[in-house]
């Protein structure tokens, strides 16, 4: 036994099992599906119990605007709240708004630049001043003060000419017509005005430390390390919350996470999830109901273009070619993930299926390097212009299957000449600025490509959309490219959908050529609860699965 319950033996995976996937040999994919589920009771009339969930990243950034990373969304959207928020189903669900704005309503006009938002009365903040409009103004003009550390402003920029109207209701201006705003705006957490405009520095606001809301679940404690409790909101203008409280329990190790969902630990396991080598063992587990579901985020490595070596594309394009996608996804991951060359979920209507598939080939691999010019030298390590062929990899310690990942892919790239490193370390420590400020060589990543649910990809890959050289977004990878900037203004711009259909697949044939990214798979993710828990449901359109925490109960 340790801290964390029995530990668990993994899985034996055989270098040999991976060796011969290049001669064809393969695992049949798992078909998870839920166990049966109990009839579902009613929620309670009182508010009782408590959730633990487990996640294997600890959340670190707590005001909503800010950069972070997608697990610290558990947070934001359980204790803010966006005007609106995406279904499983795709639609858009009014929050602070008393309804969406559309064409049809009025809300958004014919040309697409003037927008009307009537908001929901009686909100209040957690510390019980009441929601206004005035919020709602305070938080877009934060995310466009250039001296404020936001998030992103893609989108955000075009907004002009902000008024007040009332209370309850407030418009603007666009100043061009950008269709993924209302997506964007799902996925935008407005921030209380009367807290934040009282510090001299909103980037080191106690605000940020201490986060008030509007959200279904209030800030209670944290433990750095360890865990961070949420309470329910006694006032919270929607659905529930059903419990009294909610633990989002940090475990690096997703084995040791594992296992504690095994044992009983924590009631919920989310997230990266359950590890593909226990997902055949999870699914027979008493007491536990565990599923697969697809999410728009994508395993994909991610070059640091500003790198001597891979900022030529004949090394991204060789280091794909060998790449052994087949015997990372059917070995080390059992076949649950699903291969793709695009940075598009697949359930997208702007997914282009005819992208060139990816070929496993080593000799093909060689030939690249030998016609850019790369020779091998003194212990076979290629050079060219006295620069070797030697970079570094990462990703966050703990992650086993990452881990063999990347001993997969030395051994494969060093029959190339490639001098690969391995450099990992805590989630905390990678996901800061050593992601955001573009400080590594090469990441092992899972991310999303898109706008909440809007396909539109500029916040990664808009040349204005790279931190490091003063722009806003998540373009770490620092890739520019004119022609992709012109597809994703004509994306977003355009509301006919054929239009951004034939923009956003170029870009994707340009993705697929250029490789800023070398995708590997789109996530199927193994996710479980205990079977008394009922009302978590996964939702393709969110980046994390406690979108709905508010509607969770214990059945007895």
């Amino acid at each position: 036994m340790d801290e964390t319950g029995p530990i668990l033996s993994r899985p034996a995976l055989h270098r040999r099992g991976l060796l011969a996937l290049g001669a064809g040999a393969a695992l049949s994919p798992l078909g998870a599906r839920a166990q049966s589920a109990r009839p579902v009771p009613p929620p309670p009339v009182t508010r009782k119990g408590q959730v633990v969930v487990g996640i294997s990243q600890e959340p670190t950034v707590f005001n909503p605007l800010m950069p972070g990373i997608e697990v610290d969304e558990t947070i934001w959207m359980n204790v803010f709240s966006a005007l609106w928020y995406p279904t499983p189903e795709g639609e858009l669900i009014a929050d602070l708004a008393s309804e969406v704005p559309s064409q049809a309503n009025g809300g958004i006009s014919e040309d697409g630049l003037a927008w009307t938002v009537k908001l929901r009365d009686g909100v209040t903040w957690h510390d019980g001043t009441p929601f206004t409009a005035e919020d709602v103004r305070y938080s877009l003009e934060l995310i466009n003060n250039p001296s404020f550390r936001a998030r992103t402003r893609v989108g955000h920029s075009l907004v002009r000419d902000i008024v007040v109207k009332g209370p309850q209701e407030i418009s603007w201006r666009m100043e061009k017509a950008y269709a993924p705003y209302l997506a964007l705006l799902a996925n935008t957490y407005i921030v209380p005005k009367h807290v934040l405009e009282k510090a001299a520095d909103p980037n080191n606001a106690p605000f940020n430390a201490s986060p008030i809301g509007t959200g279904p679940f209030r800030w209670d404690r944290r433990v750095p390390g360890d865990h961070i409790q949420l309470a329910a909101y006694d006032k919270y203008h929607g659905r529930g919350p059903y419990l009294e409280r909610a633990v989002l329990k940090y475990v690096p190790d997703q084995t040791a996470l594992y296992a504690q969902f095994r044992t009983g630990a924590v009631d919920a396991i989310i997230g990266t999830g359950i590890p593909a080598n226990f997902l055949a063992e999870a699914m027979k587990l008493p007491g536990r109901r565990v599923a697969t579901a697809p999410s728009g985020s994508l395993e994909v490595l991610m070059p640091n273009l500003e790198h001597p070596v891979l900022s030529d594309k004949a090394v991204r394009q060789a280091l794909y070619a060998g790449m052994n996608k087949k015997g990372i996804i059917d070995v080390i991951f059992y076949g649950m993930h699903k291969p793709t060359e695009s940075f598009a979920p697949q359930e997208s209507w702007a997914y282009n299926p005819n992208l060139p598939a990816h070929r496993y080939d080593l000799a093909q691999a060689n030939r690249i390097l030998d016609q850019a010019g790369w020779t091998r030298g003194s212990g076979g390590i290629r050079q060219k212009n006295g620069v070797p062929l030697e970079f570094a990899v990462s990703t966050t310690t703990g992650a086993a299957l990452r881990e063999q990942v990347q001993q997969l892919l030395m051994q494969d790239w060093g029959k190339l000449g490639v001098a690969m490193k391995i450099n990992n370390m805590p989630a905390a420590v990678i996901w800061g600025e050593f992601y955001v400020r573009s400080k590594f060589q090469m990441l092992m990543v899972g991310t999303a490509f898109r706008t909440g649910i809007d396909p539109d990809p500029a916040t990664r890959f808009s040349s204005d959309a790279i931190p490091v050289r003063g722009g806003s977004g998540g373009n770490y990878m620092q890739w520019v490219n004119p022609e992709a900037d012109r597809l994703l203004a004509e994306g977003q711009t355009s509301f006919d959908q054929a239009r951004r259909k034939a923009a956003y697949a170029r870009l994707q044939e340009i993705v697929r050529e250029e490789l800023p990214i070398l995708p590997i798979y789109q996530y199927q993710t193994a996710e479980g609860t205990k079977d008394t828990l009922v009302g978590f449901r996964s939702n393709v359109n969110a980046r994390q699965n406690t979108w709905n925490m508010r509607e969770w109960y214990w059945a007895n």
